[in-house]
């Protein structure tokens, strides 16, 4: 065979290093967010902060900047002229002021773990007991990195309430759970862990097919780092081979570490709710990211220095409109999600826990035109500052109990009525589970003895037999 060369037109998706970072930041708590600029100023000299009324405050800012710099606009324009134009979605401002009010304390430890963050997930998802049982089972099986080691068919014999139960339930539900964030948990293994983080991107995403089937049957040549070889027996190029291999290091090969950190983390809000002429409205949390910008002394040197020097700048300039763009859509995808929240949960502002309606992940996403797991990374580790305390954005998201009037009764709502009915309760006289279900239903709450059990142990409350005793 001759070699010849062919010229092929189309269009393609690729998970790109900025997209990746996007995806990445958008993962971060606002301290953990703060850190991570603070490092990017340290190692790009293109990067400063940029006080207001400042000489330097006439250059590219960053996101978050209320007044919406003409100057940032400048940024995303070149990021666009220079074929980068993307959202965050593809791949997957100011305070309302600093007063003295002690309500709220933002300085708590948080530390939710993967179990939790997944367990959260799962009852935004199902819509039965049968299946949310199945689903904390598996949940519960997982390891510490996300990874279901025990062979599926045991599991039934765990939930002995169940009977009878088969593994093809079990499989159908445990397929859902991998679809939760973080991708990649539920598998088996590494193989089928990255497998499942494959499967969520575009289709037309470079190279693909062969990551996919690098992850399922060479996960070992790659590891020793064989490139040519895995070209050879595969008959492919190795450019391909390359970028293939580069997809699967993009990958996480443990999904649920991220969740096992145990020290304390520092809570700063990300945006604050108030009511403005009658209507809640969300003003974001100025923070470093929205006094972020371009240093104009470097980039005035660009094109006036040696060509090693030069090159140097053009790339960390570069590299500073890819932040200061991924910091924009971040700050855009929280203030869409924030104000979502504030539309659905106008009641719980107005009138406390007990008004509080469901909502659910996929509700947001079809409002916001985004993927669920893109509001899953929104609402972890965010938080709103209200004038009914600080609360973590997932806090407002409950799965619902449909009523007898038509509507649907949040499960946050549910349970500040029974820790109501449980503290009202006479003296000597406590309310058995069964009693607590029938005085819900009487208000149009049909929920069964096993869920008001559920409710009342995870707000802390013992059962009736021990309440007795007090």
């Amino acid at each position: 065979m001759k070699p010849a060369l062919q010229a092929r037109l189309g269009t393609q998706l690729a998970l790109t290093p900025q997209l990746r970072q996007a995806i990445r930041l958008l993962q971060l708590s606002q301290v953990e967010l703060e850190a991570e600029l603070q490092a990017a100023i340290e190692s790009n000299p293109l990067l400063e902060l940029i006080e207001p009324g400042s000489d330097s405050d006439t250059g590219e800012s960053g996101a978050g900047d209320e007044d919406g710099d003409a100057a940032a606009d400048d940024a995303e324009h070149d990021a666009s002229d220079d074929g980068d134009d993307w959202s965050l979605d593809d791949g997957i401002a100011r305070s309302q002021g600093d007063d003295d009010d002690d309500r709220d304390d933002l300085s708590g430890a948080s530390g939710e773990g993967l179990h939790a963050h997944l367990l959260w997930q799962l009852r935004m998802s199902v819509h039965n007991e049968r299946d949310e049982a199945i689903g904390e089972a598996i949940i519960d099986a997982l390891d510490e990195d996300g990874y279901l080691r025990e062979p599926l068919e045991s599991l039934p014999a765990s939930l002995p309430e169940l009977a009878p139960l088969d593994a093809g339930e079990v499989r159908a539900v445990l397929r859902l759970v991998q679809q939760f964030d973080p991708l990649g948990c539920g598998a088996a293994d590494l193989s089928e862990c990255l497998g499942l983080q494959l499967s969520a991107l575009a289709a037309d995403t470079p190279s693909l097919a062969l990551a996919q089937q690098l992850a399922r049957h060479h996960l070992d040549a790659v590891a020793r780092q064989k490139p040519e070889r895995i070209a050879l027996e595969l008959e492919r190029d190795g450019n391909e081979v390359l970028e293939a291999i580069a997809l699967l290091k993009s990958l996480d090969p443990k999904p649920g570490s991220r969740f096992s950190s145990s020290s304390a983390e520092y809570v700063q809000p990300d945006a604050t709710v108030f009511r403005h002429r009658g209507v809640w409205r969300v003003r974001m949390t100025r923070s470093s990211a929205s006094r972020l910008g371009l240093n104009s002394h470097y980039q005035s040197l660009i094109g006036h220095c040696s060509r090693d020097d030069d090159n140097y700048l053009r790339g960390q300039l570069q590299e500073a409109r890819w932040l200061l763009k991924a910091l924009e859509n971040r700050a855009d995808t929280l203030q869409r999600v924030a104000e979502a929240i504030v539309r659905t949960q106008s009641a719980f502002l107005d009138h406390g826990l007990e008004a509080m309606r469901p909502l659910t992940l996929r509700e947001v996403a079809e409002q916001l035109g985004l993927h669920e797991s893109t509001i899953s990374r929104a609402t972890t580790r965010k938080y709103l500052r209200t004038p009914r305390g600080s609360f973590e954005f997932k806090f407002f998201f409950s799965s619902g109990v449909a009523t007898d009037h038509g509507g649907a009764a949040s499960s946050t709502a549910i349970q500040a009525m029974l820790r109501k009915m449980i503290d009202a309760e006479p003296l000597g006289r406590p309310l058995s589970d069964q009693a607590l279900a029938d005085a819900l239903k009487a208000d149009g709450i049909a929920i069964a003895r096993r869920t008001v059990a559920k409710y009342r142990e995870g707000l802390g409350i013992p059962p009736s037999s021990e309440r007795g005793q007090r």
